[in-house]
């Protein structure tokens, strides 16, 4: 095995702690409508993903048939407002980013959202600079996770073989893609109760920076 040479980050949960801010929003959105959603039902059930899938979880976890029509602009809104009020870096982001480049290690971010919606979320928390030009959507690709093409094609954006490369993600989509794509894999989590198979579970930026050090120390 390689040196790690190349980092690919997910943007939602894992560079940014947006997914409560997400979880709020659906419930802020369900509310509007008259339906009752609480944000502990939200959070254990929240699987991120495109907005339309985003939603229609939130329908039945709530059993409404509210219009997805109706549903999609107010969530929008509502995002857009707690991301500016209350959108964070993750805790000890920006610490695994100053190793990384003291190391000469490169990294960029790779998401199944839009790019100009990455690049904002970036932006609000102070990342955008350390990001330019090394954001990759799955809108380039036409590819989303978990399907391993998304990643295979940000690995060649980014000029690494596969085995150079680790990516890191919170949810069980990504870290099915970076399986698929033959790519040592991280899946950050609140807690490692359970263990994706052939991924490693990490709970901090602080285990990231130990992990990605003791792979290149073996090599």
């Amino acid at each position: 095995m390689s040196k790690v040479k190349c980092v690919l980050f997910d943007c939602d949960g894992t560079l940014v702690d947006s997914e409560r801010l997400c979880c709020e929003a659906i419930v802020a959105t369900f509310e509007q409508v008259g339906v009752t959603l609480s944000i502990e039902a939200v959070s254990d059930n929240f699987s991120g993903g495109k907005i339309a899938d985003v939603l229609s979880s939130a329908q039945s976890l709530a059993q409404s048939h509210v219009s997805l029509d109706l549903l999609e602009p107010i969530y929008r809104n509502e995002t857009q407002r707690l991301f500016e009020q209350k959108l964070r870096p993750m805790e000890g982001a920006l610490e695994l980013l100053s190793h990384l480049e003291q190391q000469g290690i490169e990294y960029c971010v790779v998401t199944n959202s839009p790019l100009s919606k990455a690049q904002k979320m970036l932006s609000i928390v102070g990342l955008s600079e350390k990001f330019r030009g090394k954001v990759i959507s799955a809108f380039d690709a036409n590819s989303w996770k978990p399907e391993p093409d998304l990643l295979q094609y940000s690995v060649t954006m980014m000029g690494f073989l596969p085995d150079e490369c680790v990516y890191i993600d919170d949810t069980s989509k990504g870290v099915k893609m970076g399986i698929a794509a033959g790519i040592r894999t991280i899946h950050f989590a609140t807690s490692c109760d359970y263990e994706q198979k052939n991924a490693t579970c990490l709970t901090s930026m602080k285990q990231v920076i130990e992990h990605i050090s003791e792979q290149n120390s073996l090599v």
